[in-house]
């Protein structure tokens, strides 16, 4: 069952001047749009939300005492698929929201929409149709590596596409496929620019505790294939979750990364000129979690913090490459504690480590942490941890014929773990993409 795509409008002007519509018999007793959290945020938040505003209506004013869903439901994949299509063909204004100086869509703002696509599509599958019973609480456990397949343009209109393809007791699992639209003569041809899978879990609203969710049954081949590759990795992360065995020969790793630190913390003059101390690319950033970045639980939205994470990310790959960076990939990213509104706010960021295996295509591997600080109780925890990896525009290559990027020295054994792990991460994920 494929429902018709939802046509993405720009926001420049307010997106609720028509809000709520006047064809809509409820609109009496409707919560105006513009009142809703975090809407000012993507057109696309405010066309899902529109779209789908009976079923987030609950969410947002629960039954009180309401008792929790009594009958699991099975779903199908196609039950879930939400389409939603960006005419930057024919809408300036939207195109004009989403450029970047290149004329491509702008990275964060595309984490930021995946995330609210993801969001949509989980409440979906879980609605129980029953407006009497407790909504349930859906909070994004971690994402997949994400990579970025082809550069998109705002030239032409682009897709994004996705449906719920596993659950398990308590948690779901959402990919999405970003498709670039392309107009040849009379043909429209269809390329796939990046896959992206969500891992939700679902909580009561109530007690806070983990909560069934309805079933899945695969119907097609596809289907039941995208269902048997999700199993697996489900089984593989519950696996390295248990298993975190000592690296062989992380000693000696250890050591001969730390050598070249030392020569630069001991003997700065006699250090090479090729290299560079990973505290001397940190950057920082910090905010207050402002009510108009909230979702419906009140907490701030996961596609936030990826959007945040991600300017800073590419700030520091273009200050520390001196040439303008090109995204390529974002790796695993676990959102390890919720940030509420209010909450202070810390990005931290360095370039962790860097590749030379390609000497067309140098890689600059960033490390973003995420802190909620908390100055009244002196406290401070990691929310979100980032991976992003980036090359340098060709383009601006080749206009610098004395180009180069240094190679990233630890000067302490924390920064050497912390470089060994995301290395031997790395190449695991490249292992199993293989």
């Amino acid at each position: 069952m494929e429902f018709s795509p939802i046509k993405i409008k720009s926001t420049f002007t307010s997106p609720f001047e028509n809000s709520p519509r006047a064809d809509d018999g409820n609109a009496s007793s409707r919560k105006p749009l513009s009142l809703w959290p975090g809407m000012y945020h993507s057109p696309v938040t405010a066309a899902l939300w529109e779209t789908r505003s009976k079923i987030f209506e609950r969410l947002l004013d629960p039954p009180k005492d309401a008792p929790p869903q009594s009958e699991l439901l099975t779903r199908f994949p196609s039950q879930s698929r939400t389409t939603i299509l960006y005419n930057f063909s024919t809408d300036y204004i939207l195109r004009e929201q989403y450029r970047d100086p290149w004329n491509e869509v702008r990275i964060g703002k595309l984490l930021e929409d995946l995330d609210a696509l993801a969001g949509t599509i989980s409440v979906k599958h879980c609605s129980d149709d029953d407006s009497m019973t407790r909504p349930l609480l859906l909070v994004t456990a971690s994402v997949d590596k994400m990579v970025l397949k082809k550069t998109i343009s705002v030239d032409c209109d682009l897709k994004m596409a996705g449906a719920v393809i596993w659950v398990g007791r308590s948690s779901i699992e959402v990919q999405l496929e970003v498709i670039q639209l392309s107009t040849d003569s009379t043909d429209i041809t269809e390329t796939v620019a990046l896959t992206a899978n969500f891992i939700f879990v679902a909580r009561d609203s109530k007690t806070g505790k983990a909560a069934p969710v309805n079933r899945l049954t695969p119907q097609t081949e596809a289907e039941k294939l995208l269902f048997e590759e999700a199993e697996a990795r489900n089984k593989l992360r519950k696996l390295k979750n248990v298993n975190r065995k000592e690296i062989d020969g992380e000693k000696n790793r250890l050591d001969l990364l730390l050598a070249e630190g030392r020569i630069f913390c001991d003997m700065p003059a006699l250090a090479n000129r090729d290299t560079i101390l990973l505290k001397d690319t940190r950057l920082e950033n910090s905010l207050i979690c402002q009510p108009q970045q909230r979702n419906l639980h009140g907490r701030i939205f996961g596609g936030f913090l990826m959007h945040r994470a991600f300017e800073l990310a590419f700030s520091t790959a273009y200050t520390f490459a001196g040439l303008m960076p090109h995204f390529l990939e974002v790796d695993h990213v676990d959102f390890l504690r919720p940030v509420d509104v209010g909450d202070f706010l810390r990005f931290k960021s360095c370039v962790l480590y860097t590749e030379f295996e390609h000497a067309e295509q140098p890689l600059i591997n960033v490390e973003v942490v995420a802190h909620v600080t908390r100055p009244e109780l002196r406290s401070s925890e990691v929310s979100n941890t980032f991976y992003f990896t980036f090359t340098v525009r060709p383009e601006a290559k080749a206009n610098n014929n004395g180009f180069r990027i240094r190679k990233v020295v630890p000067a302490t054994e924390e920064e050497a773990r912390r470089i060994l792990e995301r290395m031997d991460a790395d190449s695991l994920g490249s292992k199993e993409s293989n």
